[in-house]
Protein backbone atom coordinates (compact mmCIF):
# COMPACT_ATOMS: atom_id res chain seq x y z
CA UNK A 1 0.00 0.00 0.00
CA UNK A 2 0.87 3.20 -0.70
CA UNK A 3 0.48 6.13 1.57
CA UNK A 4 0.41 10.41 0.76
CA UNK A 5 3.37 10.31 2.69
CA UNK A 6 5.12 8.58 0.61
CA UNK A 7 4.88 10.11 -1.99
CA UNK A 8 6.21 13.94 -0.48
CA UNK A 9 9.45 14.84 -2.61
CA UNK A 10 12.68 15.57 -0.64
CA UNK A 11 14.29 18.43 -0.96
CA UNK A 12 17.51 18.83 -2.42
CA UNK A 13 20.56 20.32 -0.23
CA UNK A 14 20.58 23.35 -2.58
CA UNK A 15 17.87 24.01 -2.25
CA UNK A 16 16.91 23.92 1.84
CA UNK A 17 20.19 25.97 1.63
CA UNK A 18 18.81 28.74 -0.54
CA UNK A 19 15.60 28.03 1.55
CA UNK A 20 17.63 29.19 4.74
CA UNK A 21 19.25 31.90 3.24
CA UNK A 22 16.55 33.81 1.26
CA UNK A 23 17.76 37.21 -0.89
CA UNK A 24 17.65 40.20 1.16
CA UNK A 25 15.31 43.08 0.44
CA UNK A 26 12.06 41.07 -0.43
CA UNK A 27 8.56 42.24 0.65
CA UNK A 28 5.14 40.38 0.42
CA UNK A 29 4.76 41.60 -3.22
CA UNK A 30 7.75 39.54 -3.93
CA UNK A 31 5.54 36.71 -2.96
CA UNK A 32 3.03 37.44 -5.15
CA UNK A 33 4.66 37.41 -8.01
CA UNK A 34 6.93 34.66 -7.31
CA UNK A 35 3.77 32.74 -6.71
CA UNK A 36 2.80 33.91 -10.21
CA UNK A 37 5.47 32.97 -12.11
CA UNK A 38 5.62 29.44 -10.40
CA UNK A 39 2.31 28.99 -11.19
CA UNK A 40 3.31 29.61 -14.72
CA UNK A 41 2.33 33.31 -15.31
CA UNK A 42 3.99 35.37 -18.14
CA UNK A 43 2.34 38.62 -18.33
CA UNK A 44 0.06 40.26 -16.08
CA UNK A 45 -2.31 43.43 -16.33
CA UNK A 46 -3.07 46.20 -14.44
CA UNK A 47 -3.24 49.52 -13.09
CA UNK A 48 -0.56 50.79 -10.21
CA UNK A 49 -2.37 52.30 -7.00
CA UNK A 50 -0.95 53.34 -3.43
CA UNK A 51 -1.51 50.46 -1.72
CA UNK A 52 -0.33 48.16 -4.59
CA UNK A 53 2.89 49.32 -5.00
CA UNK A 54 4.67 46.45 -3.01
CA UNK A 55 3.44 44.02 -5.88
CA UNK A 56 4.31 46.75 -8.48
CA UNK A 57 7.87 47.53 -6.79
CA UNK A 58 8.27 43.26 -6.78
CA UNK A 59 7.62 43.26 -10.52
CA UNK A 60 11.41 44.65 -11.57
CA UNK A 61 12.78 41.59 -9.19
CA UNK A 62 11.00 39.44 -11.18
CA UNK A 63 10.35 37.77 -14.76
CA UNK A 64 7.28 38.65 -15.47
CA UNK A 65 5.87 41.17 -18.37
CA UNK A 66 3.95 43.72 -17.09
CA UNK A 67 1.24 45.62 -19.96
CA UNK A 68 -0.39 48.46 -18.34
CA UNK A 69 -3.18 50.35 -18.98
CA UNK A 70 -4.38 53.30 -18.63
CA UNK A 71 -8.23 52.46 -16.97
CA UNK A 72 -8.92 49.72 -14.36
CA UNK A 73 -12.04 48.19 -16.26
CA UNK A 74 -9.72 48.35 -19.63
CA UNK A 75 -7.14 45.97 -18.19
CA UNK A 76 -9.38 43.58 -16.65
CA UNK A 77 -10.85 43.31 -20.38
CA UNK A 78 -7.74 43.05 -21.82
CA UNK A 79 -7.11 40.03 -18.82
CA UNK A 80 -10.26 38.78 -19.92
CA UNK A 81 -8.91 38.04 -23.66
CA UNK A 82 -5.63 36.71 -22.62
CA UNK A 83 -7.46 34.22 -20.86
CA UNK A 84 -9.51 33.42 -23.59
CA UNK A 85 -6.95 33.50 -26.29
CA UNK A 86 -3.95 31.41 -24.10
CA UNK A 87 -6.89 29.20 -21.93
CA UNK A 88 -4.71 30.43 -19.15
CA UNK A 89 -5.53 32.51 -15.90
CA UNK A 90 -4.69 36.34 -16.55
CA UNK A 91 -3.53 37.89 -13.91
CA UNK A 92 -4.87 41.38 -12.81
CA UNK A 93 -3.31 43.39 -10.67
CA UNK A 94 -5.01 46.47 -8.89
CA UNK A 95 -5.36 48.55 -6.29
CA UNK A 96 -7.42 49.38 -3.54
CA UNK A 97 -11.01 50.83 -3.30
CA UNK A 98 -11.85 52.89 -6.54
CA UNK A 99 -9.20 51.11 -8.52
CA UNK A 100 -10.55 47.70 -7.64
CA UNK A 101 -14.25 48.88 -8.20
CA UNK A 102 -13.35 49.80 -11.67
CA UNK A 103 -12.61 46.38 -12.86
CA UNK A 104 -16.08 44.90 -11.75
CA UNK A 105 -17.92 45.39 -15.52
CA UNK A 106 -14.81 43.69 -16.78
CA UNK A 107 -14.89 41.17 -14.30
CA UNK A 108 -18.75 40.84 -15.05
CA UNK A 109 -18.11 39.89 -18.94
CA UNK A 110 -15.32 37.59 -17.79
CA UNK A 111 -17.72 35.64 -15.59
CA UNK A 112 -20.35 35.89 -18.44
CA UNK A 113 -17.81 34.61 -20.99
CA UNK A 114 -15.91 32.09 -18.29
CA UNK A 115 -12.59 33.83 -18.86
CA UNK A 116 -10.24 32.84 -16.51
CA UNK A 117 -9.02 35.73 -14.66
CA UNK A 118 -6.77 36.25 -11.68
CA UNK A 119 -8.01 39.68 -10.22
CA UNK A 120 -5.53 40.66 -7.40
CA UNK A 121 -6.02 43.35 -5.47
CA UNK A 122 -4.36 45.54 -2.31
CA UNK A 123 -6.46 46.13 1.14
CA UNK A 124 -6.40 48.80 3.37
CA UNK A 125 -4.06 48.03 6.55
CA UNK A 126 -4.98 44.71 8.62
CA UNK A 127 -6.12 46.66 11.18
CA UNK A 128 -8.81 48.29 9.33
CA UNK A 129 -10.00 45.05 8.40
CA UNK A 130 -13.45 44.05 10.01
CA UNK A 131 -15.75 47.00 8.60
CA UNK A 132 -15.03 49.95 10.98
CA UNK A 133 -14.88 53.20 9.59
CA UNK A 134 -10.63 54.17 10.37
CA UNK A 135 -10.56 56.26 7.79
CA UNK A 136 -8.22 54.80 5.47
CA UNK A 137 -7.37 55.78 2.18
CA UNK A 138 -9.60 54.15 -0.47
CA UNK A 139 -11.20 52.26 2.45
CA UNK A 140 -14.28 50.35 1.90
CA UNK A 141 -15.76 48.24 5.01
CA UNK A 142 -16.04 44.99 2.84
CA UNK A 143 -14.20 45.29 -0.08
CA UNK A 144 -14.74 41.65 -1.07
CA UNK A 145 -18.21 41.56 -0.62
CA UNK A 146 -18.74 43.84 -3.87
CA UNK A 147 -16.87 41.05 -5.49
CA UNK A 148 -18.66 37.74 -4.52
CA UNK A 149 -21.45 38.46 -6.66
CA UNK A 150 -19.56 38.50 -9.19
CA UNK A 151 -16.57 36.13 -9.19
CA UNK A 152 -16.48 32.81 -8.87
CA UNK A 153 -14.44 33.15 -5.60
CA UNK A 154 -13.03 35.17 -3.17
CA UNK A 155 -9.63 35.07 -0.42
CA UNK A 156 -8.87 37.15 1.49
CA UNK A 157 -5.19 36.98 2.74
CA UNK A 158 -4.00 38.12 5.87
CA UNK A 159 -0.67 37.13 6.43
CA UNK A 160 2.71 36.80 4.07
CA UNK A 161 2.40 32.78 4.97
CA UNK A 162 -1.03 32.52 3.57
CA UNK A 163 -0.25 34.61 0.25
CA UNK A 164 1.19 31.48 -2.19
CA UNK A 165 -1.44 29.40 -0.99
CA UNK A 166 -4.37 31.53 -1.30
CA UNK A 167 -3.02 32.57 -5.23
CA UNK A 168 -2.83 28.64 -5.45
CA UNK A 169 -6.45 27.60 -4.39
CA UNK A 170 -7.44 31.00 -6.78
CA UNK A 171 -5.25 29.91 -9.65
CA UNK A 172 -6.93 26.63 -9.62
CA UNK A 173 -10.47 27.85 -9.16
CA UNK A 174 -10.32 30.23 -12.32
CA UNK A 175 -8.98 27.27 -14.13
CA UNK A 176 -11.82 24.44 -13.61
CA UNK A 177 -14.53 24.41 -15.40
CA UNK A 178 -16.29 26.57 -15.87
CA UNK A 179 -13.31 28.46 -16.12
CA UNK A 180 -14.13 32.52 -14.65
CA UNK A 181 -12.49 35.05 -13.11
CA UNK A 182 -11.45 35.36 -9.48
CA UNK A 183 -10.64 38.15 -6.35
CA UNK A 184 -7.87 38.19 -4.06
CA UNK A 185 -7.03 40.59 -2.20
CA UNK A 186 -4.04 41.56 -0.05
CA UNK A 187 -3.85 44.11 2.96
CA UNK A 188 -1.07 46.85 1.84
CA UNK A 189 0.74 46.36 5.31
CA UNK A 190 1.31 42.62 4.29
CA UNK A 191 2.67 43.59 0.63
CA UNK A 192 5.09 46.41 1.80
CA UNK A 193 6.79 44.50 4.84
CA UNK A 194 10.03 42.88 4.30
CA UNK A 195 9.58 38.97 4.28
CA UNK A 196 12.04 36.25 5.74
CA UNK A 197 10.01 33.57 4.02
CA UNK A 198 11.81 31.26 1.13
CA UNK A 199 11.23 32.02 -2.40
CA UNK A 200 8.46 30.87 -3.78
CA UNK A 201 9.34 27.99 -6.53
CA UNK A 202 6.99 25.69 -8.56
CA UNK A 203 3.62 26.10 -7.24
CA UNK A 204 0.78 22.92 -8.07
CA UNK A 205 -2.76 23.77 -8.71
CA UNK A 206 -3.82 21.97 -11.02
CA UNK A 207 -7.30 21.76 -11.51
CA UNK A 208 -9.79 19.09 -11.86
CA UNK A 209 -11.55 17.15 -14.59
CA UNK A 210 -15.33 17.85 -14.65
CA UNK A 211 -16.24 14.35 -16.16
CA UNK A 212 -19.50 13.23 -17.42
CA UNK A 213 -21.87 10.95 -14.69
CA UNK A 214 -21.39 7.83 -16.87
CA UNK A 215 -25.32 6.83 -16.57
CA UNK A 216 -25.99 9.73 -17.86
CA UNK A 217 -24.44 10.06 -20.95
CA UNK A 218 -25.18 6.56 -21.43
CA UNK A 219 -28.85 7.77 -21.93
CA UNK A 220 -28.05 10.65 -24.02
CA UNK A 221 -26.03 8.10 -26.56
CA UNK A 222 -29.28 6.24 -26.52
CA UNK A 223 -31.62 9.13 -27.40
CA UNK A 224 -29.29 10.36 -29.65
CA UNK A 225 -28.56 6.95 -32.05
CA UNK A 226 -32.65 6.58 -31.49
CA UNK A 227 -33.13 10.25 -32.93
CA UNK A 228 -34.84 10.79 -36.49
CA UNK A 229 -34.29 14.40 -36.24
CA UNK A 230 -31.56 14.85 -33.73
CA UNK A 231 -29.88 18.85 -33.84
CA UNK A 232 -27.31 20.29 -32.13
CA UNK A 233 -26.27 23.67 -30.36
CA UNK A 234 -23.05 24.33 -29.93
CA UNK A 235 -22.02 27.18 -27.73
CA UNK A 236 -18.91 28.89 -25.83
CA UNK A 237 -18.36 25.94 -23.73
CA UNK A 238 -17.75 24.08 -26.63
CA UNK A 239 -14.77 26.31 -27.49
CA UNK A 240 -13.50 26.45 -23.99
CA UNK A 241 -12.99 23.32 -23.24
CA UNK A 242 -11.31 22.94 -26.72
CA UNK A 243 -13.74 20.39 -27.99
CA UNK A 244 -14.84 21.42 -31.57
CA UNK A 245 -12.84 18.69 -33.59
CA UNK A 246 -15.07 16.19 -30.94
CA UNK A 247 -18.13 17.77 -31.57
CA UNK A 248 -17.41 18.19 -35.19
CA UNK A 249 -16.99 14.05 -35.30
CA UNK A 250 -20.43 13.31 -33.38
CA UNK A 251 -22.37 15.37 -36.19
CA UNK A 252 -20.75 13.60 -38.34
CA UNK A 253 -21.42 10.58 -36.60
CA UNK A 254 -24.69 11.76 -35.92
CA UNK A 255 -26.06 13.35 -39.04
CA UNK A 256 -26.97 15.88 -36.82
CA UNK A 257 -27.62 20.09 -37.89
CA UNK A 258 -25.47 22.42 -36.24
CA UNK A 259 -26.10 25.49 -35.38
CA UNK A 260 -23.44 27.65 -32.99
CA UNK A 261 -24.53 30.62 -30.45
CA UNK A 262 -23.12 33.95 -30.30
CA UNK A 263 -20.53 32.66 -27.59
CA UNK A 264 -19.73 29.52 -29.87
CA UNK A 265 -18.78 31.29 -33.09
CA UNK A 266 -16.54 28.70 -34.75
CA UNK A 267 -17.64 25.68 -32.73
CA UNK A 268 -18.85 24.11 -36.21
CA UNK A 269 -17.17 25.10 -39.20
CA UNK A 270 -19.17 27.58 -41.53
CA UNK A 271 -19.15 25.51 -44.73
CA UNK A 272 -19.94 22.51 -43.88
CA UNK A 273 -23.05 20.32 -45.23
CA UNK A 274 -24.43 20.08 -41.56
CA UNK A 275 -24.01 23.91 -39.87
CA UNK A 276 -26.85 26.03 -40.00
CA UNK A 277 -24.36 28.83 -38.73
CA UNK A 278 -25.49 31.08 -36.49
CA UNK A 279 -28.94 32.40 -37.15
CA UNK A 280 -29.96 31.97 -33.73
CA UNK A 281 -32.11 35.42 -33.89
CA UNK A 282 -34.37 33.82 -37.21
CA UNK A 283 -37.81 32.38 -36.61
CA UNK A 284 -37.07 29.24 -39.07
CA UNK A 285 -34.01 28.58 -37.49
CA UNK A 286 -35.80 28.71 -33.90
CA UNK A 287 -38.68 26.61 -35.99
CA UNK A 288 -35.99 23.82 -37.00
CA UNK A 289 -34.61 23.40 -33.54
CA UNK A 290 -38.00 23.61 -32.32
CA UNK A 291 -38.76 20.52 -34.61
CA UNK A 292 -35.88 18.15 -33.92
CA UNK A 293 -36.76 15.43 -31.95
CA UNK A 294 -33.79 15.47 -29.89
CA UNK A 295 -31.65 18.46 -29.19
CA UNK A 296 -28.26 18.14 -27.88
CA UNK A 297 -27.40 21.30 -26.48
CA UNK A 298 -23.27 21.85 -25.59
CA UNK A 299 -21.78 24.54 -23.13
CA UNK A 300 -24.92 26.79 -23.79
CA UNK A 301 -27.13 27.58 -20.95
CA UNK A 302 -29.77 28.66 -24.16
CA UNK A 303 -30.22 31.75 -22.32
CA UNK A 304 -31.82 35.31 -24.26
CA UNK A 305 -29.44 35.83 -27.09
CA UNK A 306 -29.67 31.83 -27.54
CA UNK A 307 -33.53 31.01 -27.52
CA UNK A 308 -34.39 33.68 -29.83
CA UNK A 309 -35.27 36.28 -26.96
CA UNK A 310 -36.83 33.89 -25.23
CA UNK A 311 -39.07 32.88 -27.75
CA UNK A 312 -37.89 29.10 -28.44
CA UNK A 313 -39.96 25.91 -27.17
CA UNK A 314 -38.50 22.47 -27.80
CA UNK A 315 -40.92 20.23 -28.21
CA UNK A 316 -38.36 16.91 -28.60
CA UNK A 317 -36.19 15.53 -25.68
CA UNK A 318 -33.65 17.97 -24.69
CA UNK A 319 -30.03 16.76 -23.21
CA UNK A 320 -28.00 19.52 -22.07
CA UNK A 321 -24.40 19.50 -21.10
CA UNK A 322 -23.08 22.52 -19.28
CA UNK A 323 -20.24 23.14 -16.74
CA UNK A 324 -21.64 25.82 -14.97
CA UNK A 325 -24.39 24.24 -12.49
CA UNK A 326 -26.17 27.12 -12.54
CA UNK A 327 -27.18 27.18 -16.66
CA UNK A 328 -28.15 23.50 -16.26
CA UNK A 329 -31.52 23.19 -16.93
CA UNK A 330 -31.89 27.26 -16.01
CA UNK A 331 -34.25 27.83 -19.24
CA UNK A 332 -35.42 24.43 -20.23
CA UNK A 333 -36.53 20.67 -18.44
CA UNK A 334 -33.83 18.55 -19.44
CA UNK A 335 -31.23 15.61 -19.44
CA UNK A 336 -29.12 17.62 -17.55
CA UNK A 337 -25.45 16.83 -17.77
CA UNK A 338 -23.10 18.50 -15.49
CA UNK A 339 -19.44 18.26 -17.22
CA UNK A 340 -16.74 19.67 -19.09
CA UNK A 341 -17.79 19.63 -22.65
CA UNK A 342 -14.71 17.92 -24.05
CA UNK A 343 -15.36 15.41 -21.50
CA UNK A 344 -19.02 14.68 -22.58
CA UNK A 345 -18.86 14.55 -26.30
CA UNK A 346 -15.84 12.32 -26.32
CA UNK A 347 -18.06 9.74 -23.70
CA UNK A 348 -20.69 10.38 -26.36
CA UNK A 349 -18.65 9.71 -29.40
CA UNK A 350 -17.64 6.23 -27.53
CA UNK A 351 -21.00 5.40 -26.85
CA UNK A 352 -23.66 6.36 -30.08
CA UNK A 353 -24.17 4.66 -32.84
CA UNK A 354 -24.04 5.64 -35.83
CA UNK A 355 -27.19 6.80 -38.28
CA UNK A 356 -27.28 7.30 -41.82
CA UNK A 357 -29.67 10.15 -42.90
CA UNK A 358 -29.72 11.53 -46.62
CA UNK A 359 -32.16 14.21 -45.62
CA UNK A 360 -29.88 16.41 -43.32
CA UNK A 361 -28.01 18.36 -45.65
CA UNK A 362 -31.13 19.34 -47.63
CA UNK A 363 -32.46 20.77 -44.61
CA UNK A 364 -30.25 22.17 -43.80
CA UNK A 365 -29.74 24.03 -47.40
CA UNK A 366 -33.55 24.31 -47.47
CA UNK A 367 -33.32 26.47 -43.89
CA UNK A 368 -29.85 28.40 -44.85
CA UNK A 369 -32.04 29.93 -48.07
CA UNK A 370 -35.06 30.76 -46.23
CA UNK A 371 -32.86 32.28 -43.73
CA UNK A 372 -31.19 34.59 -47.10
CA UNK A 373 -34.31 35.46 -48.78
CA UNK A 374 -35.70 37.01 -45.20
CA UNK A 375 -32.93 38.80 -45.23
CA UNK A 376 -32.38 40.07 -48.93
CA UNK A 377 -35.58 41.05 -48.39
CA UNK A 378 -34.76 43.96 -46.40
CA UNK A 379 -32.55 45.97 -48.69
CA UNK A 380 -29.52 45.84 -46.32
CA UNK A 381 -26.82 45.80 -49.16
CA UNK A 382 -24.63 48.26 -46.95
CA UNK A 383 -24.42 46.09 -43.95
CA UNK A 384 -23.67 42.96 -45.63
CA UNK A 385 -21.12 44.89 -47.67
CA UNK A 386 -19.80 46.43 -44.81
CA UNK A 387 -19.59 42.68 -42.71
CA UNK A 388 -18.25 41.38 -46.07
CA UNK A 389 -15.44 43.84 -46.69
CA UNK A 390 -14.07 42.82 -42.74
CA UNK A 391 -14.19 39.30 -43.86
CA UNK A 392 -12.04 39.83 -46.59
CA UNK A 393 -9.30 42.19 -45.33
CA UNK A 394 -9.22 40.07 -41.67
CA UNK A 395 -6.68 36.78 -42.32
CA UNK A 396 -8.36 33.48 -41.61
CA UNK A 397 -5.98 32.90 -38.27
CA UNK A 398 -6.23 36.39 -36.75
CA UNK A 399 -8.71 36.66 -33.60
CA UNK A 400 -11.92 39.86 -33.72
CA UNK A 401 -12.77 41.45 -30.89
CA UNK A 402 -16.58 42.82 -31.11
CA UNK A 403 -18.03 46.11 -29.22
CA UNK A 404 -21.99 46.01 -28.00
CA UNK A 405 -22.21 47.47 -31.72
CA UNK A 406 -24.56 47.16 -34.91
CA UNK A 407 -22.25 45.56 -36.92
CA UNK A 408 -21.28 43.01 -33.63
CA UNK A 409 -24.95 41.96 -33.81
CA UNK A 410 -24.96 41.42 -37.54
CA UNK A 411 -21.22 39.10 -37.00
CA UNK A 412 -23.34 37.46 -34.03
CA UNK A 413 -25.23 35.90 -37.17
CA UNK A 414 -23.75 36.48 -40.35
CA UNK A 415 -19.44 36.36 -39.43
CA UNK A 416 -17.69 33.21 -40.36
CA UNK A 417 -14.98 32.99 -37.58
CA UNK A 418 -12.83 30.68 -39.81
CA UNK A 419 -12.04 28.83 -36.50
CA UNK A 420 -12.79 27.94 -33.06
CA UNK A 421 -11.90 31.07 -30.61
CA UNK A 422 -11.36 33.59 -33.46
CA UNK A 423 -14.34 36.16 -32.68
CA UNK A 424 -14.87 37.38 -29.27
CA UNK A 425 -17.79 39.99 -28.14
CA UNK A 426 -19.16 41.43 -25.14
CA UNK A 427 -22.58 39.50 -25.78
CA UNK A 428 -22.06 37.74 -22.11
CA UNK A 429 -22.55 40.63 -19.83
CA UNK A 430 -23.42 43.26 -22.75
CA UNK A 431 -21.28 46.12 -21.80
CA UNK A 432 -19.30 48.83 -23.76
CA UNK A 433 -15.94 49.60 -24.54
CA UNK A 434 -15.02 45.59 -24.43
CA UNK A 435 -13.56 45.50 -27.91
CA UNK A 436 -10.36 47.79 -28.66
CA UNK A 437 -8.72 46.84 -24.68
CA UNK A 438 -9.77 43.48 -24.98
CA UNK A 439 -7.63 42.99 -28.56
CA UNK A 440 -4.67 44.39 -26.69
CA UNK A 441 -4.77 41.37 -24.46
CA UNK A 442 -5.17 38.80 -27.28
CA UNK A 443 -2.51 40.95 -29.17
CA UNK A 444 0.15 40.48 -26.14
CA UNK A 445 -1.13 36.85 -25.55
CA UNK A 446 -0.09 36.49 -29.47
CA UNK A 447 2.00 39.01 -31.01
CA UNK A 448 2.55 36.08 -34.68
CA UNK A 449 -0.48 37.85 -35.83
CA UNK A 450 -2.45 40.81 -35.99
CA UNK A 451 -5.67 41.28 -33.95
CA UNK A 452 -8.76 43.57 -35.44
CA UNK A 453 -11.15 45.47 -32.74
CA UNK A 454 -14.47 46.55 -33.51
CA UNK A 455 -16.34 49.72 -31.96
CA UNK A 456 -18.84 51.87 -32.62
CA UNK A 457 -18.12 55.66 -32.26
CA UNK A 458 -20.08 55.08 -28.37
CA UNK A 459 -18.47 52.13 -27.63
CA UNK A 460 -14.85 53.92 -28.36
CA UNK A 461 -14.97 56.72 -26.35
CA UNK A 462 -14.52 54.36 -23.22
CA UNK A 463 -11.14 53.44 -24.67
CA UNK A 464 -9.38 56.08 -26.70
CA UNK A 465 -7.27 56.31 -23.67
CA UNK A 466 -5.76 52.90 -24.04
CA UNK A 467 -4.25 54.67 -27.70
CA UNK A 468 -1.33 54.89 -25.82
CA UNK A 469 -0.98 51.63 -24.25
CA UNK A 470 -1.25 50.44 -27.72
CA UNK A 471 1.77 52.60 -28.52
CA UNK A 472 3.58 52.29 -25.71
CA UNK A 473 3.36 48.25 -25.93
CA UNK A 474 3.46 49.05 -30.24
CA UNK A 475 0.53 46.33 -29.95
CA UNK A 476 -0.41 44.93 -33.22
CA UNK A 477 -3.91 45.51 -33.39
CA UNK A 478 -6.03 47.09 -35.80
CA UNK A 479 -9.58 49.29 -34.35
CA UNK A 480 -11.94 49.87 -36.84
CA UNK A 481 -14.91 52.54 -35.30
CA UNK A 482 -18.07 53.06 -36.87
CA UNK A 483 -18.85 56.07 -36.37
CA UNK A 484 -22.88 56.97 -36.77
CA UNK A 485 -22.61 59.66 -34.14
CA UNK A 486 -24.05 58.02 -31.73
CA UNK A 487 -25.67 54.78 -29.32
CA UNK A 488 -26.95 53.24 -33.41
CA UNK A 489 -28.77 50.94 -31.80
CA UNK A 490 -30.09 52.40 -28.70
CA UNK A 491 -31.39 55.14 -31.37
CA UNK A 492 -33.12 52.11 -33.12
CA UNK A 493 -34.77 50.47 -29.96
CA UNK A 494 -36.03 54.02 -29.00
CA UNK A 495 -37.61 55.26 -32.36
CA UNK A 496 -39.37 51.58 -32.86
CA UNK A 497 -40.54 51.67 -28.69
CA UNK A 498 -41.58 55.46 -28.67
CA UNK A 499 -41.19 57.32 -32.09
CA UNK A 500 -38.15 59.08 -31.12
CA UNK A 501 -35.19 59.04 -29.26
CA UNK A 502 -33.49 60.36 -26.05
CA UNK A 503 -29.94 60.57 -24.99
CA UNK A 504 -28.61 58.73 -28.12
CA UNK A 505 -26.63 61.50 -30.05
CA UNK A 506 -23.57 62.29 -29.33
CA UNK A 507 -20.56 64.84 -29.73
CA UNK A 508 -17.67 62.86 -30.95
CA UNK A 509 -14.14 63.92 -32.19
CA UNK A 510 -12.34 63.68 -35.01
CA UNK A 511 -11.14 59.89 -34.20
CA UNK A 512 -8.57 59.54 -37.18
CA UNK A 513 -6.74 63.22 -35.94
CA UNK A 514 -7.16 62.17 -32.13
CA UNK A 515 -5.32 58.52 -32.91
CA UNK A 516 -2.42 60.43 -34.34
CA UNK A 517 -2.10 62.64 -31.32
CA UNK A 518 -1.13 59.52 -29.88
CA UNK A 519 1.32 58.56 -32.61
CA UNK A 520 -1.07 55.85 -33.97
CA UNK A 521 -1.88 56.12 -37.80
CA UNK A 522 -5.74 56.52 -38.57
CA UNK A 523 -7.28 56.44 -41.56
CA UNK A 524 -10.75 57.64 -42.72
CA UNK A 525 -12.61 55.14 -44.86
CA UNK A 526 -16.09 54.54 -46.80
CA UNK A 527 -18.21 51.33 -47.57
CA UNK A 528 -16.19 51.26 -51.04
CA UNK A 529 -12.75 51.73 -49.53
CA UNK A 530 -13.07 49.53 -46.49
CA UNK A 531 -11.94 46.59 -47.52
CA UNK A 532 -8.62 47.58 -49.34
CA UNK A 533 -8.16 50.44 -45.83
CA UNK A 534 -8.37 47.38 -43.77
CA UNK A 535 -6.40 45.34 -45.41
CA UNK A 536 -3.25 47.52 -45.26
CA UNK A 537 -3.95 48.27 -41.80
CA UNK A 538 -3.96 44.72 -40.71
CA UNK A 539 -1.31 44.05 -42.49
CA UNK A 540 1.28 47.09 -41.32
CA UNK A 541 2.71 45.94 -37.96
CA UNK A 542 1.55 47.73 -34.83
CA UNK A 543 -1.57 49.92 -33.78
CA UNK A 544 -3.76 51.61 -36.41
CA UNK A 545 -7.21 52.91 -36.22
CA UNK A 546 -9.35 52.56 -39.15
CA UNK A 547 -13.30 54.98 -39.24
CA UNK A 548 -15.78 54.60 -41.30
CA UNK A 549 -18.49 56.96 -41.27
CA UNK A 550 -22.04 54.87 -42.07
CA UNK A 551 -25.36 54.39 -39.95
CA UNK A 552 -25.91 50.91 -40.15
CA UNK A 553 -29.07 48.99 -39.33
CA UNK A 554 -30.00 45.95 -38.10
CA UNK A 555 -32.63 43.01 -40.22
CA UNK A 556 -35.47 42.80 -38.43
CA UNK A 557 -36.07 40.40 -35.57
CA UNK A 558 -38.45 37.57 -35.25
CA UNK A 559 -39.18 37.38 -31.91
CA UNK A 560 -41.27 39.96 -31.76
CA UNK A 561 -44.40 38.24 -33.59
Amino acid sequence: MTHDHDLVLRPTQAQIEAALHPPVGRNGGDLVVETLAGLGATTVFGLPGQHALGMFDALRRSSLRYVGLRVENNAGFAADAYGRITGEAAPLLLSTGPGALTSLAALQEAAAASAPVLAISSQIPTAGLGGGRHGYLHELPDQSASFRGVVKSVHTVRAQSQIPSALAEAWKSALTAPHGPVWVEIPQDVLLAETPLPVVTAVDATPEDLVPRPELTAVAADLLSRASRPAIIAGGGVIRADASKKLRHLAEKLQAPVVTTPGGKGAFPWTHPLSLQSWLEDRHTTDFLEDADVLLVVGSGLGELSSNYHTFAPRGRVIQIEADLGKLEANHPALGIHADAWHAVQALLETVTERADATAAERVRELLAKVRERIDAQELTLEQGVLESVRKALPADSPSFWDMTILAYWAWSAFDAKGPNHLHSAQGAGGLGYAFPAALGAAAADPTRPVLAVSGDGGALYSLAELATARQYDLDVTWLIIDDGGYGILREYMTDAFGETTATELTRPDYVALAESFGVPGVRTSPETLEADLTKALSTPGPSVVVLPAVLRMFAATHLG
